[in-house]
């Protein structure tokens, strides 16, 4: 595969990119309620040659390749938005109340360009591309649901890719930044804690049971897990984000509901925390006579890079790009260009693939702050440089096809 040769062929249909990119951007939808971005989407596939298919509540699986032997290299874009009025200032903008605040219809858009990149250079593909089209990746339960609706079965998938864009990072648009191996993005628990006690006259406290003061005291206590039972390179953060209780200033509630998010690098710091967490909020309860229940919602595991992958990654990349808009993780630290940091805060649910099969994750510059996108993902005023699009696209369909030939049974003639 000639890499100069595929980024022509994806500026070529650039404009194609960016119209469609437009159109998933003005029609956002959220969750797995994707029915209108699951229509078009299955539609401009089907325009291509391709036969997509329903896997799961609300994702889409179509194939390319297949004219010669090979292993199964998946390509991963999440289609769903947020539930966020939009106020940037774009001539596509949403007016439905949702806005597509964190790229996925950049994700979506540069996905469906690959796709009619690999279907023009079928018959050169090792083995087969699988494309991901993926619903609720913001509530972390697309990936789950497609998984057992057998997204990595018939056939089996043996690597897999996922690229997400960076708005407000000083790289040019299409710089590819590839994560390093081991974990790049943290588990995510959601957490509800119910407290329950007995309702009274604010002017009567020994005749009710305050469970707002027990919330409280469960609120200290829960940071001290952070403060003094975790080792300092033991990295999580646990947030309680709302706490709901009561109706009059002169009465002392019947109930209290807490809810929090936790965040983790290690699995086993995962489980240890929340186990500290159901023994703290029930002992806490107890000290003041109260009830209490914790239960945890939805989540994901933390996201792990493939050692090989993320090495094979990067050489292609760094082939397609070239040395100046084609990082490693360890090199922008070593130069200090990201700051130390080779973890990202934010959670993904691509972590569940990532737990089942060799994957990679990989970030693109779509927005540079000195050209007016200074706004970070899942805010309303939030902007996505479209310069980014065809790049991406090349970025998906290069890897998977350098994978596939890489591990052919028969490698590809120079």
């Amino acid at each position: 595969m000639n890499a100069e040769e595929l980024k022509k062929e994806a500026r070529e249909w650039k404009d194609k990119t960016i119209q469609q990119r437009k159109y998933l951007h003005a029609h956002a939808e959220t969750g797995f309620a994707l029915d209108n971005t699951l229509a078009y989407v299955k539609a401009e596939l089907e325009k291509m040659g391709c036969a997509p298919q329903l896997c799961g509540r609300a994702g889409l699986v179509a194939m390319v390749g297949g004219k010669k032997p090979g292993k199964v290299f998946l390509l991963r874009a999440d289609m769903d938005a947020l539930p966020i009025q939009e106020q940037a200032e774009v001539d596509f903008a949403s007016t439905n109340g949702s806005m597509h605040a964190c790229g996925h219809d950049m994700h979506t858009a540069m996905l469906l360009g690959a796709a009619r990149l690999l279907k023009r250079h079928e018959e050169d593909i090792c083995g087969t591309v699988k494309l991901m089209f993926q619903p609720a990746e913001e509530i972390f339960e697309g990936s789950a649901d497609m998984i057992r609706a057998g997204l990595l079965e018939n056939p089996p998938v043996e690597g897999a890719l996922m690229i997400h864009v960076m708005a407000g990072v000083p790289f040019e648009p299409g710089t590819v930044i590839v994560s390093g191996p081991g974990v790049s993005a943290p588990a995510a628990d959601y957490f509800e804690i119910r407290v329950k006690g007995k309702g009274c006259h604010g002017s009567m406290p020994h005749m009710g049971i305050d469970p707002l003061t027990a919330a409280a005291h469960m609120i200290i206590a829960l940071q001290e897990i952070h403060a003094r039972e975790l080792a300092m390179t033991d990295r999580a953060v646990l947030t309680i984000g709302t706490m709901h209780g009561g109706t009059a200033a002169n009465a002392i509630a019947d109930v209290v509901t807490m809810g929090g998010s936790l965040r983790t690098f290690d699995e086993e710091v995962r489980a240890f925390i929340k186990e500290r967490m159901a023994e703290i909020v029930h002992s806490v309860a107890k000290t003041f006579r109260a009830e209490a229940e914790i239960s945890f919602g939805s989540g994901c595991p933390t996201l792990k890079n493939d050692r090989e992958l993320s090495h094979d990654a990067y050489r292609y990349v760094k082939e397609l790009l070239g040395p100046k808009m084609a990082f490693s993780v360890e090199e922008l630290n070593a130069g200090g260009g990201s700051g130390g940091a080779s973890k990202s805060a934010g959670s993904e649910d691509f972590a569940y693939i990532s737990q089942r099969v060799p994957s990679v994750m990989l970030a693109l510059a779509a927005g540079q702050p000195e050209k007016g996108y200074c706004y970070p993902q899942h805010h309303p005023m939030v902007k996505f440089d479209n310069d980014a699009l065809d790049l991406g696209s090349a970025v998906y369909a290069y890897t998977a096809m350098r994978w596939l030939e890489d591990h052919a049974a028969y490698p590809a003639l120079p």
